[in-house]
């Protein structure tokens, strides 16, 4: 059983309607769930509509997190910024990855995976 069927079933499907202006209610449990902020996007698949949170990455470019580890790991001085530059030059590319493997999962050429998956402890 795939994990989004497994989701669906903990969180039943609801009607909403469309107002003469077209627009929409996300219900509210499942906008606390996507942890939705702002802005979302819209996937035309089929005969369906995806609809999934926007992740703004551009506010946090993850700055204070790489220097927190690596004050951590004892980097100082020069070999601190060298590292510091070092680590943030992967952070695009990784961002990218996630947003290609999101792309994938939105037009079903990936498995789902839920945040139970993704973060759940090696035995």
């Amino acid at each position: 059983m795939k994990v989004i069927e497994m989701e669906r079933k903990n969180m039943k499907p609801k009607r909403i309607s469309v107002s003469n202006k077209r627009q929409i209610t996300i219900p509210l449990e499942y906008y606390k769930a996507l942890k939705i902020e702002n802005e979302v996007e819209c996937i035309l698949k089929d005969n369906s509509i995806i609809i999934r949170p926007v992740i703004d990455t551009s506010k946090d470019n993850f700055a204070d997190l790489i220097l927190e580890d690596l004050i951590q790991e004892g980097y100082e001085g020069k070999k601190l910024l060298e590292e510091f530059k070092k680590r943030k030059s992967k952070i695009k590319k990784a961002i990218n990855e996630v947003e290609e493997e999101a792309n994938k999962v939105a037009e079903d050429d990936a498995p789902y995976s839920s945040i139970e998956d993704v973060f759940k402890e090696e035995e």
